[in-house]
């Protein structure tokens, strides 16, 4: 019964987050308004509670709750699974594959992979949650980020079972592999000659500006630039998303004048930039020639018709606050508002990391949070940071507060923030606490001499 309470909790503070003031007469409000007094203020992701509670039935929990609600769980693979398995069997919730894919993504993040493979062979034994190529992109994404290359290589291998075996699979295995840092790997993959033995076309541009944007990740700034000349050599045409790519590169690698040559050549070839691009421009040329001249090439962009994103705003908004210049950042936010592009975390994180007035943060935190953006567990690391090191322990613990009452259940960075906000102010028997919380939750903790868990000599870090 805890569990079916907890878990109805959590639906009901994932579905209350969407409802408008007319739809609080809902079936979903009705069905769980005897809990709502152990919700708001102090809410808590833990499944917990005496008092019994009402099942909803299938016509009262839809997917996108049940999505969310598994969000809100996705440091805590245990109780995710808990909640996957209890909305299908008490409340009659028919999974989808979305919903399946979800929960496979959370137990890939923590090695789960026998479990992961039990629930692709129930999502093949039900028409409604057939593995699609999001499923095993998954799947290969969390078996590279596991470093485990040789299984997720394994993994496209079974795809026939699931005729699933095509370009589009390969594309994702290669790009997973690119994307986690395992580029040599696909490097090889794709030009060893297993590929031709495989029947995929590798000699195209998209397989090339993956291979280029891996180099990129790896930040092998020499590899970059000799496979660049290299796609030239074997008459790969450059497309637009290749010169992004590489303006990118010329970015990070330091050189931003050379990205805003790129981007001189570009337009003196006539290719049409879109907004990709246009955010790479905006970024290098802000940060070679001023925020003032990044912010004449976002107007230019407008002006071509080429309407901003989130990321153009948020790359304008970081530039002139790495400037000194917060209002008109702010105007830039507001500007957001007025345009109908929503800000997203991103957005509010530039402001947090640029902000030094603790009331200021505050009040912008919950201006994201009216404005209906979900802070994620950095946001809640960075901010408890923060607010530590200034000695603000109060404001420390109206984040975690937060952050429970939001239903995200803290992961060893923010318990760390936490007990070292503690360990700063003196408090050892509640740092103590809390260290023992984590270890209880199987969260590794980091060695302390102040709480007598300082590694012995020789003793491995975990």
């Amino acid at each position: 019964m805890a569990i079916v309470h907890g878990c109805a909790r959590m639906i009901f503070s994932i579905s209350v987050k969407r409802l408008s003031s007319f739809s609080l007469i809902s079936p979903i409000h009705r069905l769980f308004s005897s809990t709502s007094h152990s919700i708001f203020p102090n809410a808590t992701p833990h499944f917990h509670s005496q008092s019994p509670n009402p099942l909803p039935d299938q016509s009262h929990v839809d997917h996108r709750t049940v999505h969310e609600t598994l969000s809100c769980y996705s440091e805590d693979w245990k109780r995710a699974f808990e909640f996957f398995n209890w909305v299908e069997t008490a409340c009659h919730f028919t999974h989808t594959t979305d919903t399946f894919n979800k929960m496979l993504d959370i137990l890939g993040k923590y090695f789960e992979f026998d479990l992961s493979w039990d629930l692709v062979r129930r999502m093949k034994n039900n028409p409604y949650s057939m593995p699609n190529h999001a499923t095993f992109r998954i799947m290969f994404k969390r078996y590279i980020t596991a470093h485990l290359v040789n299984e997720a290589i394994a993994t496209f291998d079974r795809l026939g079972e699931f005729n699933l075996k095509d370009d589009i699979s390969f594309c994702n295995v290669v790009d997973a592999l690119c994307e986690y840092k395992h580029v040599i790997e696909a490097h090889e993959l794709c030009f060893s000659g297993r590929s031709k033995d495989l029947g995929f076309n590798v000699n195209d541009t998209k397989i090339h500006n993956m291979i280029l944007r891996g180099w990129f990740k790896m930040g092998w700034w020499s590899k970059c630039r000799e496979f660049w000349e290299e796609m030239d050599k074997k008459g790969i045409k450059k497309d637009l998303h290749s010169y992004s790519i590489y303006m990118d590169i010329m970015c990070k690698s330091g050189k931003p004048w050379k990205a805003v040559k790129l981007y001189k050549e570009m337009k003196k070839k006539g290719m049409k930039l879109d907004v990709v691009a246009y955010n790479t421009v905006i970024r290098a040329i802000g940060i070679s020639d001023g925020a003032e001249f990044g912010v004449g090439v976002f107007r230019e962009m407008r002006d071509l018709g080429c309407e901003p994103n989130v990321v153009t705003y948020n790359t304008v908004i970081k530039l002139l606050l790495g400037n000194g210049r917060v209002r008109q950042a702010y105007s830039v936010l507001d500007q957001m508002l007025k345009n109908d592009c929503a800000p997203d975390v991103i957005t509010y994180h530039c402001f947090f990391g640029s902000l030094e007035k603790p009331r200021e943060i505050l009040k912008l935190f919950d201006l994201m949070i009216r404005n209906g953006v979900q802070p994620r567990m950095d946001t809640y690391v960075m901010l408890m940071r923060k607010f530590g090191r200034w000695g603000f322990l109060r404001l420390v613990f109206m984040v975690w507060k937060k952050m429970e009452e939001l239903g995200s259940s803290p992961n060893e960075f923010a318990y760390n923030a936490l007990i070292d906000a503690l360990i700063e102010k003196g408090l050892l028997d509640m740092a103590r606490k809390y260290d023992e919380e984590m270890l209880a939750k199987g969260i590794s903790s980091k060695p302390r001499e102040e709480l007598g868990t300082k590694l012995g000599q020789g003793e491995p870090h975990t």
